[in-house]
C-alpha cells in the first residue's frame, strides 16, 4: 500500500508539469573555465649588486653571468621567475629576471650592475626594496623595454 501512495504522488506531482509543456529533462550543465589570477608574491628587504667577478661565471640556471643584462640572485624566488623591483628611498623601479641563488642570506637579492643602476643605489651599494614576482610575459616585456631604453643590444636578453 505504501508503494501505491508513493507512485501516486509523483503521478501526481508529474502531470501538472507535463500539462505546462515543461521540459522533463534536467538541465544542461555547460562547465566553464573561468581562469582566476592567484596573488603574486611579494616580498621587502634589502638588495645589493654583483661583484665585477662573477662576469662570465654560471649562474644556477647554467647562463653566463652578465653585469649588463637584467638578471638576479636570490633565494625567495624559483629561478626563471621575473620579478619587479621597487627602491623604496626614491620610487625607481626596475624588471628582472631571477637566474641564480646567492650566498648571502642577509639580503633579499643580488641584481645585476645595469638594474642597480637604474634602481640609482651603485653608489651605496645597498637599498631597500619591494619585490613582486610578475607574469612571465610581462617580466619579458618589460625586460627587452629597458635595455632597448637603455640602447642595449636585445639579443639573449630573455
Amino acid at each position: 500500500m505504501g508503494f501505491d501512495f508513493v507512485l501516486w504522488s509523483w503521478l501526481t506531482f508529474a502531470l501538472p508539469i507535463q500539462q505546462q509543456n515543461l521540459p522533463l529533462q534536467a538541465p544542461m550543465v555547460v562547465k566553464k573555465e573561468v581562469k582566476t589570477e592567484t596573488a603574486q608574491p611579494q616580498k621587502t628587504g634589502v638588495a645589493s649588486f654583483y661583484h665585477d667577478k662573477f662576469e662570465g661565471r654560471k649562474t644556477a640556471t647554467g647562463e653566463v653571468f652578465d653585469n649588463d643584462k637584467f638578471t638576479a640572485a636570490s633565494n625567495h624566488f624559483k629561478l626563471g621567475t621575473y620579478v619587479k623591483v621597487t627602491n623604496q628611498s626614491n620610487g625607481k623601479v626596475v624588471y628582472v629576471k631571477v637566474n641564480d641563488r646567492m650566498g648571502n642570506q642577509n639580503r633579499m637579492i643580488d641584481l645585476a650592475e645595469v638594474a642597480a643602476g637604474k634602481l640609482k643605489f651603485r653608489g651605496s651599494g645597498l637599498a631597500k626594496v619591494k619585490i613582486e614576482a610578475v607574469p612571465t610575459e610581462e617580466g619579458k616585456r618589460q625586460v627587452l623595454a629597458q635595455k632597448t631604453a637603455s640602447g642595449g643590444s636585445t639579443t639573449n636578453q630573455l
